[in-house]
């Protein structure tokens, strides 16, 4: 009860910012509730700095409630539908993941830019924005800062690839299944996945956001083997650093990663309510959103201008690799 006590004046605050977060979000989705979160928190913590009362709930919800959210997400995910669905997306997805984090690994080091932004970028681009960024970052032990900056970055492309797409898809000659394909593994968030599939049906009269979609839940799934992969990274480099010799896997495996995996195979094996499954999904959402707030309270906004060039130019990269590679795998698969 005491500690409950301690987290909850936090707590309410990021519900607050939420809250409000969330109806900008949904008055403009192609920003998105996360994004508005990081930015009112931000500006919070400009006048928000006595902090003893606050910093527990803004710490709980940075963290556990973020690893929460990740767990309920795989309430949204049927396995079986997804990759019935979404099986001939998977080679352009594994492609695009794979480009991006080989692109990505010499420019961090190129550009000298923080290993955690980097990371979080890279996995942000490839995956699926949003969630992974929020999958990846308890794992690497990143930062707020870290996480507001790689936020941020694919908020910039998401809204680019939204207003590009559709012209360029057209200029390209797309199929409406090819633009399908090119919207679900090249935009990230679902929400601009949405917004540039909408853009596509309303130039062309088609339904490309069912598909588009799908293939955007389809990339999801790339979060399992990420999030152990770089868990298994974090541990051998800790090892190195502290020169220990053994290796633990207990502590390598992210325990909200097997939760995620436990809630995708009940949606899968048991047939939930639809309304429980959606109910679940919102709470998934808001929960990010909620996280974002804290993370936004927990982060100086004068840092984030001043480090957020170098995270720009990867993004940018990143999102281009992918973007062409997409597209060049359609044409060697003969989808287009």
């Amino acid at each position: 009860m005491s500690t409950l006590k301690s987290r909850l004046p936090g707590l309410i605050l990021c519900l607050i910012i939420a809250t409000i977060a969330w109806f900008l979000g949904q008055w403009l989705p192609l920003i998105g509730a996360p994004v508005f979160a990081i930015f009112i928190g931000m500006i919070v913590a400009i006048w928000h700095t006595d902090r003893t009362h606050t910093q527990a709930g803004i710490s709980y919800s940075s963290k556990t409630i973020l690893q929460g959210a990740v767990v309920l997400l795989g309430f949204g995910l049927n396995l079986k539908q997804v990759l019935a669905v979404g099986a001939q997306s998977l080679p352009i997805i594994l492609a695009t993941i794979a480009a991006s984090l080989l692109v990505a690994f010499p420019l961090r080091k190129s550009l000298n830019l923080d290993r955690h932004t980097a990371t979080l970028v890279a996995v942000g681009s490839s995956i699926c924005g949003g969630s992974a960024i929020a999958a990846t970052a308890p794992v690497i032990k990143a930062k707020e800062e870290d996480v507001a900056q790689a936020i941020s970055v694919i908020f910039l492309f998401n809204i680019l690839a939204a207003l590009l797409f559709p012209t360029l898809g057209h200029a390209l000659g797309l199929s409406n299944d090819g633009f399908a394909l090119f919207a679900g593994t090249a935009v990230n968030d679902t929400s601009s996945v949405t917004a540039t599939a909408t853009a596509w049906d309303n130039l062309h009269h088609a339904n490309t956001l069912d598909g588009a979609t799908i293939v955007k839940l389809t990339r999801t799934l790339a979060i399992i083997p990420i999030t152990l992969g770089l868990s298994i990274y974090e541990m051998k480099r800790q090892q190195t650093t502290d020169n220990q010799k053994s290796f633990n896997f207990k502590k390598v495996f992210p325990i909200f990663i097997l939760y995620f995996i436990l809630a995708s195979l009940i949606t899968t094996i048991l047939p939930l309510p639809t309304p429980l499954v959606s109910f679940l999904k919102f709470i998934s959402k808001f929960f990010i959103v909620m996280a974002m707030s804290a993370i936004g309270l927990n982060t100086n906004i004068a840092n984030l201008f001043k480090r957020g060039g170098k995270a720009i130019i990867m993004g940018g990269i990143c999102w281009f690799t992918i973007s062409c590679v997409s597209i060049l795998m359609q044409k060697f698969m003969g989808l287009w």
